[in-house]
């Protein structure tokens, strides 16, 4: 994972909110489209982005696709951040 590709790709707000509806647990691609009112073919640039980035991961069950969110990704990204200094755990 390259973190300028994650930042690249959270720069899009329907990433971003595709990422906040799988935050709640697994989705079809029917259902991301439905919620967001975005053509399938937008949706599906959207989540190949995503999955490339890994911050998606994609699961087939019989005719259908889910997909959910990878938290590694993000863990990744709260570990360099705390590397530079930037988040304090103060108890």
């Amino acid at each position: 994972m390259a973190k300028a590709n994650v930042f690249k790709v959270l720069s899009d707000s329907i990433r971003r909110d595709i990422l906040e509806m799988l935050k709640n647990g697994r989705m079809s691609a029917g259902e991301i489209a439905e919620r967001l009112e975005i053509t399938p073919a937008a949706l599906s640039y959207h989540l190949k982005l995503l999955r490339e980035s890994d911050m998606v991961m994609e699961y087939k069950q019989k005719n259908f696709i889910y997909y959910e969110i990878n938290t590694g990704v993000f863990e990744d990204i709260i570990l360099w951040i705390e590397s530079l200094g930037g988040i304090k755990n103060e108890k």
